[in-house]
């Protein structure tokens, strides 16, 4: 027997092989939500609700009678469903449908059974199912996303006046402040709530065309038929056929990745400013959390490293989404069998990401002490924009962008700060006095419009939130 045939002193089951699903380790890397979206039993329970859907449609057309489409509702719950039957049935038949429709039939009794998935074909309830799941997930990435926005929003409101340096390349480039810093994140982040909304109308559709999206099997009815079906699960209805047309999964995929990838750029930064060269910013730190096996000083930015690790697994799905729209004919299920597994995942690493990004920017600390000391150890470098255009005001703005360069090159050469240098500089000192050259390397006098910026991206965040507000309420 190996170790994990023994894990607790019984035999091991074998059911988790993939790390979301780790008992151990899954919390890091999909959330309780998006393990019950993707759930197995839930799935199926989604496929019942379409099929109760589709009967009760064709009921009311006529196609099916009454009480053989109440019959179907009736028993489409997933507890009425004999699993092991559509287990055994998977493997014998080697189809994804045909077994859950048996046990189904079986469960109905009777002349309803004969009657379910009427016209329909296996992709028609599959699609209609994971657009079922995706709006779900797009509920819980706004759910998320206003919660985050509304942290942010304060912390750009405590922090709009708070001196920083400003960085570019890995250097010093020039004064700012963290509420601009934070403004700039929340910018981005306000666009993908735009983008999910935008995608929510185009993806989350329903899906009943038949075979070949003809929709023959159900006579003359069929538009009427999917868009009564439509409605009945609250999904949008689509022009035509989708089977091999799977740009919109493509797009869902891609706009969770994106989204994805700005909370890795938002806590990368929080991780990169916890540096001791930095210690601008820190995680907040709990007694018992552990940082190293082998060193007890560290404190390292754990969660905001597996924020990273998030956003690169959940880009790692859009080349595999792309490649599912390169599909055959009207039908081609190696679309689906991507699909699957990539709509499953990009799901948890994105809802992760959001749920632990959440969780570290509420509790971030801000040290404003250490950000004030940086920018004013880095004036001399921070503040050259702000020299050169002083100078410029009486030598011409690309003379003195030549001017300052020579001096800040051979003031760095010599190892000398340049406020120390420009004391014997009498180019420049003939046109600035030293009050004038005071106040240029003031960091503070050379923020320009960030607090301004910051509180006005503030008001835009807390407009949306509260714009929300109403759909959250509903939703609960």
């Amino acid at each position: 027997m190996s170790a994990a045939d023994d894990l607790t002193g019984h035999d091991c089951a074998h059911t988790r092989g993939h790390i979301t699903d780790s008992s151990f380790y899954g919390h890091a890397y999909a959330t309780e939500v998006s393990r019950r979206i993707f759930c197995d039993v839930c799935r199926y329970q989604r496929w019942l609700d379409v099929e109760a859907a589709l009967a009760l449609s064709q009921a009311e057309l006529g196609l099916v009678l009454p009480e053989h489409a109440e019959r179907i509702a009736e028993v489409a719950h997933i507890e009425r469903l004999d699993l092991e039957l559509v287990r055994s049935e998977i493997r014998r038949t080697g189809h994804s449908l045909v077994g859950f429709l048996r046990a189904l039939q079986e469960a109905c009794g009777g002349d309803a059974g004969e009657v379910i998935h009427l016209g329909a074909t296996t992709q028609d309830i599959q699609d209609t199912g994971q657009a079922l799941e995706i709006a779900e997930v797009l509920d819980e990435a706004e759910r998320e996303l206003v919660g985050l926005v509304g942290i942010l929003a304060a912390l750009v409101r405590s922090h709009a006046d708070t001196l920083m340096v400003g960085r570019s390349h890995a250097r010093a480039a020039l004064p700012m402040t963290f509420g601009l810093k934070v403004a700039s994140w929340l910018d981005e982040l306000l666009r993908h709530a735009q983008r999910l909304a935008d995608c929510r109308s185009r993806v989350v559709v329903a899906q009943l065309f038949g075979g070949v999206g003809t929709m023959a099997g159900f006579g003359a009815h069929g538009p009427a038929l999917l868009e009564r079906f439509a409605l009945r699960l609250g999904l949008g209805v689509p022009s035509l056929c989708w089977h091999t047309a799977r740009d919109r999964v493509a797009e869902f995929v891609g706009t969770m990745a994106a989204l994805a990838a700005t909370l890795g750029r938002i806590l990368d930064e929080v991780r990169t400013l916890s540096r001791p060269e930095f210690g601008e910013l820190e995680e907040a730190w709990r007694p018992g959390k552990v940082g190293s096996s082998t060193m007890p000083h560290k404190r390292n930015p754990e969660e905001c490293q597996q924020v990273v690790v998030l956003a690169r697994l959940a880009a790692a799905q859009v080349p595999l989404a792309l490649q599912a729209m390169i599909g055959e004919h009207e039908r081609d299920s190696r679309a689906l069998r991507l699909e699957w597994p990539i709509v499953a995942d990009v799901s948890h690493y994105s809802l992760a990401a959001l749920a632990i990004g959440r969780r570290i920017l509420e509790g971030i600390v801000v040290h404003e002490d250490v950000m004030a000391t940086n920018a004013e150890e880095a004036a001399g470098a921070v503040c050259t924009e702000s020299l050169m255009l002083a100078l410029g005001r009486h030598i011409g703005k690309q003379s003195a962008h030549a001017q300052v360069y020579e001096l800040c090159q051979d003031a760095t050469s010599r190892g000398l700060s340049l406020q120390e240098y420009l004391r014997n500089a009498p180019a420049v000192r003939r046109h600035l006095g030293e009050d004038e050259l005071a106040q240029i390397f003031e960091p503070t006098a050379y923020v320009g419009s960030a607090p301004q910026l910051a509180i006005e991206m503030a008001d835009r965040a807390e407009e949306w939130v509260a714009s929300r507000a109403p759909a959250a309420k509903a939703a609960a």
